[in-house]
């Protein structure tokens, strides 16, 4: 069985959200337990990415029964354990009391997609029961992503809003200000750009504190510094650096320290 849960609380999980399925040794690479720290990893399916098995891991404090969960988006080609074996966020859990949670969104930029594909909608509809049927506090969560995952982590908030969201952090946010600048595959065409461009939804971040990390040497630094401008009282930490992950991994424990006073008031 995955490490950390039981056969009884996954049998639990399927009967309380049918359309998620558990099954141990979604990753070879997940972190190990650690003092204070207990990880589980498996699999879910869902109707966001049909045909799919999708793989997740959760890095969880043992001293905090109910710990609130910050939700770890990953960047285009990568994969949920990138969140530890690449940020090493799992080192941060039991001093901040904090749950990580990361699942694998392959690389659609974490929004709906004309392929029928919502990994978004997946971590909201599917994700965050299975999480919640693990003992975790989902009520009000984080969201902390890099690259493309920091673009997820922002578009996510901005459906959610502030009443689900304590606050997000995003390192190298992947933001464009307009279509033809976008990478390829990150959108369909240039309405679709237009449907899910986050500078157009950042008034619906209001009332959630954002903080943006990024390098001096990344390319996205001018997206994200325009991005801040826009979005008052923003929390900004442009320091040198490029797009990495050991640039990633270096803010990581500031972040999550950020996230865990957020989600204790």
């Amino acid at each position: 069985m995955d490490r950390g849960i039981s056969r009884r609380a996954l049998l639990g999980a399927a009967m309380s959200a049918p359309l998620l399925a558990a099954c141990s040794g979604a990753f070879e690479d997940a972190p190990a337990d650690s003092p204070g720290v207990r990880v589980s990893d498996g699999e879910l399916t869902s109707r966001h990415w049909p045909g799919q098995r999708v793989s997740w891991v959760v890095a969880r404090p043992t001293a905090r029964q109910q710990a609130p969960v910050v939700v770890a988006l990953h960047g285009r080609g990568g994969h949920a354990a990138n969140a530890f074996t690449g940020l090493h966020l799992d080192r941060h859990v039991a001093a901040t009391g904090l749950a990580v949670a990361a699942i694998d969104g392959g690389d659609t930029y974490w929004h709906a997609r004309r392929s029928g594909v919502d990994t978004g909608a997946m971590v909201v509809d599917d994700f965050l029961p299975l999480l919640a049927s693990m003992g975790l506090h989902t009520a009000r969560i984080g969201l902390l992503g890099w690259s493309m995952g920091g673009y997820g982590a922002l578009w996510l908030a901005t459906g959610l809003g502030p009443t689900r969201v304590a606050g997000v952090a995003a390192s190298s946010a992947a933001l464009w200000l307009s279509p033809g600048d976008s990478a390829p595959g990150a959108f369909d065409d240039r309405d679709d750009f237009v449907r899910h461009d986050v500078f157009r939804r950042r008034s619906r971040l209001r009332g959630i504190p954002v903080r943006l990390d990024c390098g001096l040497h990344d390319p996205f630094l001018h997206a994200d510094r325009a991005f801040a401008a826009g979005l008052p009282g923003t929390t900004t930490h442009f320091d040198p650096g490029g797009h990495t992950d050991a640039f990633w991994s270096a803010h990581g424990g500031a972040q999550m320290t950020w996230l865990a006073r957020l989600l204790a008031t």
